[in-house]
């Protein structure tokens, strides 16, 4: 049998799709603020920004931040 190719794509643990998904739903309820301002979030992306970032805070399993090049 041959090996499995390994895939290339970020993977991300559940515990990082649990958080995501609490900031998307307190985003459409108008509750999840952001940093220092405590604006509400309006927009999608941001709260899958903030999401993300509490579940690398609580050690769970997200890729590396991509870091743009020059």
């Amino acid at each position: 049998m041959a090996a499995a190719k390994k895939s290339s794509r970020s993977r991300y643990g559940k515990a990082a799709g649990k958080k995501v998904g609490r900031a998307v739903r307190k985003t459409k309820a108008g509750t999840l603020r952001s940093g220092r301002s405590r604006k509400p979030v309006k927009s999608r992306k941001q709260a899958i920004a903030i999401g993300l970032s509490e579940a690398r805070r609580s050690g769970a399993k997200v890729p590396k931040r991509r870091r743009r090049s020059k």
